[in-house]
């Protein structure tokens, strides 16, 4: 996948994520889900946005790393909002499931980064 696809992705992801969180209940605990899911599942998509224009590999690895940690984010919301009996399971089981492949996408190009650029520690650093 590249990056134009994975930014419509992301993108498409975030306007689901929207959808579902608008249709929350109208209550304390919807109210306080739809903000947060709203505010976690378009940062997914503002911040790939970011990756793909990073200025450096410090940037990249940030913002990727903010993408991940998002993603994960919106996994969590969407379960709770299963848990708490806002939503029904198989009405937002392909968004969950979209949620866990952009986690791995993320996670999977965090990890390869992590092993081409590995973070100096106190062991390999020379005085």
């Amino acid at each position: 996948m590249n990056s134009r696809e994975l930014k419509k992705r992301t993108n498409e992801f975030a306007h689901r994520c929207v959808k579902l969180a608008t249709s929350l209940p109208e209550n304390k605990l919807g109210r306080h889900i739809c903000g947060q899911l709203i505010r976690c599942s378009t940062s997914v998509a503002a911040n790939y946005r970011a990756v793909c224009i990073a200025q450096s590999d410090a940037a990249f690895v940030a913002k990727l790393s903010i993408v991940f940690e998002e993603a994960d984010e919106s996994a969590f919301w969407i379960e709770f909002a299963i848990e708490e009996n806002l939503v029904k399971r198989n009405k937002v089981t392909n968004l969950l499931n979209e949620a866990i492949e952009l986690c791995n996408i993320f996670g999977a190009s965090r990890i390869t980064l992590n092993k081409k650029h590995p973070k100096p520690n106190a062991k390999n650093l020379k005085s």
